[in-house]
């Protein structure tokens, strides 16, 4: 038992080197030879504790060449040292070529011995007591390479080289024991060879000591911040199972009656709170977080990081999947468990929220000019909302929106973007464990978020490419209505030119009628592929909303359309007035379509300061949210089989050109209310204006 112990551990120690320097072993000679004899000694740990649990001849015959080759493979790597050019005595040059014959003398002797024992020859002298005594030849022929080593090292080099010669010297003056005793009473000591492999396993450390020390000698391996964690994680699942262990020994055994159920119960206990344990992100991110703080000269491994970043990135489906993964990237990072995405919108004039990600959604705006994105521009800062709090001056007095203090949990603003655009920022919320957001967190969410800036720009670049190839279809689809139009404006032109001559022949007047009606006909058909969407060439004006309500209530009513409309005092705003009709009678139509009959539309307009307030509302189909936000203003978007999605996008773009704004509120299944502000034209303060202007 102590036989299998002892050289069991010797066998570990040197496996678990010899995997340290498998990296380097091609990196030189020097390299490749203390990586030949950590495995040597490997191989002849392992054979001993093969003959220990089988007691089969072959691991004794296979182990006692094996111990020859190590120490052989020790004496050539300590002569490999002492020829290093820090080592040059005058006459250590000519020392050595004797040392390497010795050694290829003991070497060659010792493995021919122990060929002649496997086959049994029969020599004058026993073969066996020659083994022992030039294995102690050869062993004091390395302790005396130790001694020369030691001696002429520089002594700003012996610092590395002590504990290999320490280490080395005593496993060797263990052995020089060993055999001493083997020669002078003709038998090994027993107690002694069981504890050999237990000696040589404690040199072991030392020797790695001299290799960490000497960074020539191997090359690193590189352990990445995953393999530790794996590593303390199973480590940590060892000791948890190896403490329940016991506390169930102690249990059945000291339990009395009530041992075998209590024992079964704090099993079921023990595997449930590991379940816990194993599923608990918070304790994941505080294991991460301690490793890289604490075992690593950098917390992140940005090889890894960088690759599940982009992986991220570019697992997106379309565009609202891609926003919702550069938070979840961004938030990956820093162990936050929730954030939201902030872009353009619109014009570019404001930004509002375009993902978010376990965090709630905001309707709020945030303007393009304000202080807060002006900073973020101009600094590509990492806000961190609790170095706000607490030292505010670091920011150069710099004052967050209202919507951004009242966010819940929120922790970090990430700038995302290019040097010279900001295309939108991710607020993060509080990380699952504390977290200190030194220098490197704030560089690499810096460049990711310029990382994950690429990407919106590449995706908003192909987005807008795409709707320049839809109008290009669109101009084209208009030019055949073009043709047709003129098909049929030269077919009326035609009649009206006979209508003098032919207006009393009956057959003419009925086929004057037919022509009207196929005319009216075939240009209703082309209005419904078409909408008009060039800019008038006349200048706004004012334009009474009354009176443009009231004509498209009649026109509704006579298509058998009932709208309840509630108008306040006559208002006027500053538009075109076809135009603007355009737009107020595309959202009734849409209305309409969304409603049954027992549902009718209301409009109402009031005034609301120095705007017009004009409200649709209807308790039809209803809109999503994702809809609203992401489809509802975009051209050739529609819910309808047969629309276009021209009549939205063109609405909301002319009210913005006249200054005004667009409000949806919707909910599947309760309505919609959509409401204009557009502002007022008041002509009786044109002249106070004029005069004011003068005066200046």
């Amino acid at each position: 038992m102590m036989l299998t112990g002892s050289y069991g551990l010797a066998a570990f120690v040197y496996s678990i080197f010899w995997l340290y320097l498998i990296n380097g072993a091609r990196d030189g000679r020097r390299s490749a030879i203390i990586f030949m004899a950590v495995g040597f000694c490997a191989l002849w740990a392992w054979a001993y504790v093969g003959f220990a649990l089988s007691s089969h001849p072959f691991f004794l015959w296979l182990a006692q060449p094996l111990d020859v080759l190590r120490v052989a493979a020790w004496s050539y790597f300590l002569l490999t040292l002492l020829k290093t050019e820090q080592l040059g005595r005058a006459t250590l040059p000519r020392l050595l070529k004797p040392l390497a014959f010795l050694l290829a003398g003991f070497t060659v002797l010792g493995l021919i011995l122990q060929g002649l024992i496997l086959v049994g020859a029969k020599l004058a002298i026993e073969p066996q007591g020659l083994v022992t005594l030039n294995s102690l030849g050869l062993t004091v022929l390395t302790l005396l390479l130790i001694e020369q080593l030691f001696r002429n090292v520089a002594p700003d080099a012996r610092w590395s080289i002590k504990p290999l010669c320490v280490g080395l010297a005593g496993a060797c003056l263990f052995d020089l024991y060993l055999y001493s005793d083997a020669l002078l009473f003709k038998r090994f000591d027993v107690d002694a060879f069981s504890i050999r492999g237990f000696v040589h396993a404690l040199a072991a450390p030392l020797v790695a000591m001299s290799t960490i020390r000497s960074k020539d000698w191997k090359t690193h391996l590189v352990l990445s911040q995953r393999a530790a964690l794996q590593s303390a994680t199973l480590v940590g699942v060892g000791f948890y199972l190896l403490f329940v262990a016991g506390a169930g020994y102690y249990v059945r055994y000291f339990g009395g009656e009530w041992g075998r159920a209590l024992q079964i119960g704090l099993l079921f206990l023990a595997l449930l709170v590991l379940c816990v344990l194993a599923l608990s992100e918070s304790l994941r991110a505080k294991l991460r977080v301690l490793i890289g703080k604490h075992f690593f000269s950098y917390r992140y491994d940005y090889r890894e990081e960088w690759l599940r970043f982009t992986q991220t990135l570019s697992m997106q489906g379309d565009a609202s999947e891609l926003r919702r993964q550069v938070v979840h990237g961004l938030a990956d990072l820093v162990e936050s468990p929730a954030g939201s995405l902030w872009l353009r919108a619109g014009s570019g004039q404001q930004y509002v929220q375009a993902a978010c990600w376990n965090m709630p959604v905001q309707s709020g705006t945030e303007p393009a000019d304000s202080e807060f994105c002006r900073f973020l521009q101009s600094s590509g800062w990492v806000i961190n909302l609790e170095e706000f709090r607490s030292l505010p001056g670091r920011y150069d007095k710099l004052s967050l929106p209202d919507w951004l203090l009242a966010s819940p949990n929120a922790w970090l603003v990430v700038p995302v973007g290019t040097q010279t655009e900001l295309i939108g920022f991710v607020v993060l919320a509080t990380a699952r464990t504390r977290l200190d957001v030194n220098w490197e967190v704030n560089d690499l969410l810096k460049t990711a978020g310029r990382q994950a800036g690429a990407f919106l720009g590449q995706m908003q670049a192909t987005e807008a490419l795409l709707e320049a190839r839809k109008f290009d279809a669109f101009n084209r689809m208009s030019a055949f209505v073009v043709h047709d139009l003129k098909n049929i404006v030269t077919q009326l032109a035609l009649m009206v030119k006979n209508a003098e001559r032919h207006r009393d022949n009956p057959e003419f007047q009925q086929d004057m009628l037919m022509t009207v009606e196929h005319a009216v006909e075939r240009m209703r058909q082309l209005m419904m592929q078409l909408r008009e969407g060039a800019t008038p060439v006349d200048a706004p004006r004012g334009v009474e909303l009354n009176e443009v309500i009231r004509r498209i209530q009649a026109a509704k009513l006579t298509q058998g359309h009932q709208l309840n409309v509630s108008l306040s005092e006559r208002l006027q705003v500053r538009v075109h007035e076809d135009r603007i009709e355009r737009v107020i009678g595309h959202l009734v139509q849409n209305a309409l379509d969304a409603s049954s009959e027992a549902s009718p539309v209301g409009i109402t307009l009031v005034r609301e300061g120095q705007w017009a307030r004009l409200e649709v509302v209807d308790r039809g189909q209803g809109m999503s949210a994702e809809f609203i936000r992401e489809r509802l203003f975009k051209p050739f978007q529609t819910t309808k089989p047969a629309g276009m999605g021209i009549g939205a996008y063109e609405s909301f773009q002319y009210v913005q050109e006249v200054g005004g704004k667009v409000d949806v509120v919707s909910a599947l299944g309760e309505g919609t209310t959509v409401t204009l502000r557009l502002p007022l034209f008041e002509p009786s303060k044109l002249p106070e204006l004029v005069l004011q202007s003068e005066a200046k």
